[in-house]
Order: structure tokens, then sequence, then C-alpha cells
């Protein structure tokens, strides 16, 4: 005759180390979705898991370097800059297989040297989407080796200086263009848009060294830009269908309308066959006034559906080039007018 004891509980069986282990024996493309989505400094962290999780984060192809990235209560630059490095030297050091995606996009990182070495690093990979945003500080200068990445299909420059080297033949991969607050001069810029044959998306904000804006791109679809320049032109792009532009600084009608009395209007939708969206902000308007204004374009906007325009009601070239776009587009759906801070929006 066996005794019970009924003050202990009965015992449960005990789990395996894979049932304890629940997330390791997870299916690998449920894994590495997880690893994709953490903050790098969380990515790292997952070493300490177990042993089977302790390089698995050294395998995976996006690396953003970011706010989230380091966390440091002093405002040390040097402190936090040193850090910064160490962290990216660290895990580039520990990486294991292809770089798809390098974000680095630090509020407390100047343009150091030590991007140099880190995109030459990352040069050699097969790099489809590269990201640098230097907000402190003067204009850095990418490496040339930069320009060899034929791989990429997003680049996206922020606060840079571009000089590509004389060999550069441009991107052959590269579908999505952003340059912001930037510094390339005339022909350098051409030359890049020209040799991107697959280029879809350009975005181009606050830059200097280009006053004339002849965008040359048989496959680009969207084009937003705003800044400071003389002239915009489109040569090959009958696919372009959203475009957003905004003029930031005041023209003289008067002068420009006596130097040239063609239609800057005409010339501006001549190659623009497929246009579904159009935003004319700032004073785009205006230029746009340039020259003779004719009642309606000669080729009307069939497939425009969204039109926004900033305009000076108390401008009569104003007034005639809006009333030309709007007769001209027999299919719009929406229209948003905006005067100063006066917003109107007809739906």
């Amino acid at each position: 005759m066996s005794i019970v004891n009924q003050s202990e509980p009965p015992r449960l069986p005990s789990k395996t180390k894979a049932e304890l282990d629940r997330i390791s024996n997870l299916p690998r493309h449920l894994v590495e979705q997880i690893l994709l989505h953490l903050p790098i400094r969380d990515l790292v962290r997952t070493s300490v898991l177990s042993r089977t999780w302790r390089y698995k984060w050294a395998t995976t192809p996006y690396l953003v370097f970011d706010k989230q990235c380091l966390n440091v209560s002093s405002q040390d630059q040097t402190l936090i800059k040193n850090k910064l490095v160490n962290i990216i030297d660290h895990v580039l050091l520990l990486h294991k297989g292809p770089i798809h995606k390098f974000k680095l996009s630090h509020r407390d990182l100047l343009g150091i040297t030590d991007i140099d070495r880190w995109i030459l690093y990352i040069s050699r990979s097969s790099i489809k989407e590269f990201i640098l945003e230097i907000w402190k500080g003067q204009q850095y200068m990418p490496p040339s080796c930069l320009f060899n990445c034929q791989n990429l299909i997003h680049l996206e420059l922020f606060n840079c200086l571009l000089k590509p080297p004389l060999t550069f033949k441009g991107f052959k991969n590269l579908r999505s263009l952003d340059l912001q607050h930037i510094t390339i001069i005339q022909d350098v810029f051409e030359n890049l848009i020209s040799s991107c044959p697959l280029l879809e998306r350009l975005t181009l904000m606050n830059f200097t060294g280009v006053t004339h804006l002849n965008i040359d791109a048989r496959n680009l679809q969207f084009f937003d830009v705003g800044g400071n320049f003389d002239d915009v032109s489109f040569q090959n792009t009958p696919h372009l269908a959203l475009v957003s532009i905004g003029l930031y600084v005041n023209i003289n009608n008067d002068e420009n309308n006596a130097q040239d009395s063609s239609s800057k209007l005409l010339r501006f939708f001549v190659n623009l066959p497929q246009i579904q969206r159009l935003e004319v902000q700032n004073y785009f308007l205006k230029y746009l006034a340039i020259g003779n204004v004719p009642s309606r374009l000669p080729n009307p906007c069939v497939d425009l559906n969204y039109l926004s325009i900033c305009v000076d009601f108390d401008d009569l070239g104003e007034n005639t080039a809006a009333l030309c776009l709007l007769r001209s587009c027999p299919n719009l759906q929406e229209l948003e007018m905006l005067k100063s801070d006066v917003f109107c929006r007809l739906d």
C-alpha cells in the first residue's frame, strides 16, 4: 500500500529544450522577418538568447543605423560620435553575407572620414539600397567607390557634395533617386539623370549648382522638386505621371516677358502626355505665366485627375495661367487652390 503525500502538488512532466525554446523552432522565413524589423541595437542583443541565436543577427541583409541604434544620455558630441563609430565598426566586422540595404541617419553624425571606409566596405557587397543623411556640419563628399555600386536600386543622399569620377557611366539598375540639400554642377546632374535608364522616381530638394532642370529619363514616373532654379524642361519623359514642383524664389515676369515671349506653359507640358497628378507650389505658377499664355493647351491633359496650384489672385498672369490649366483638364476630379494661408479644396 503506497502513501500519497497530500501536501505535495502533482509533478508536471518536464518540458523539452525544444518546448522551452519555441522561438528557435520557428520557420526560417519567420525568424528572418523578426530580425528585419528589429532596430540594430535589439538585433545584436538577440545573440544572448541562445547558442543557436548567437550569430543569426550577423546575416541580416538590412543594416539601419539611426537614432534607435544608440541610447546615450550624454550631450558630449565626441562621446556620441565615438560610440556610434564603434557600433558600426563592430556590426560590419562580424557581419556575414550580402548587405542589400545600408542606412546611416543619426542627428549627431558629422561627415566624418569613417564613412568613407564604410562605403568602401559595402561597395564590395551587392548593395541595393543606400541612404546617407548627414544632419550636421559641412556637406560630405562620398568617395568614388559609391559610384561603382551597379546593383543600386534606391539611392538617397542628404547634405552631400556630389563629384562622380570621370569614369562614371551611370547606375544601370537605379529606380529611385532622392537628393536633398546637395551640391552638384549642371553637367554632372544632367549626366547622372540621363545615365540611369531605369529611373522611375526622382526627388530633388534644396540644391545648389543646378539652374536648368533638364530632365531626360524615359522611364520616369514620379518627379518631386523644390528649390531655386531658372528653368525646367522635360525630354523623353513619356511615362511621367506624378509631378510636384515648387519654385522658392519670386521672379519678375515683366523682365522675363520682355526677354522671351515664348510660352513656358506650352513648353512645360509638351513632353508630359500622361500626366495624372500635378502640384504647382510656391512661385512656380508665376514661372508658367512667362510668355504668351494660350486660353487652353493645344493638347489637353486628358489623364490629369488631380491638380493643386498655389496662385496669387492679384496677379493677372498667374490667373491667366491657372485658367488655361483648368480649361485643359477635361477629366479633373480633384482641385486644390492655395493662396498664402488660404486653402480651398474642391472634390
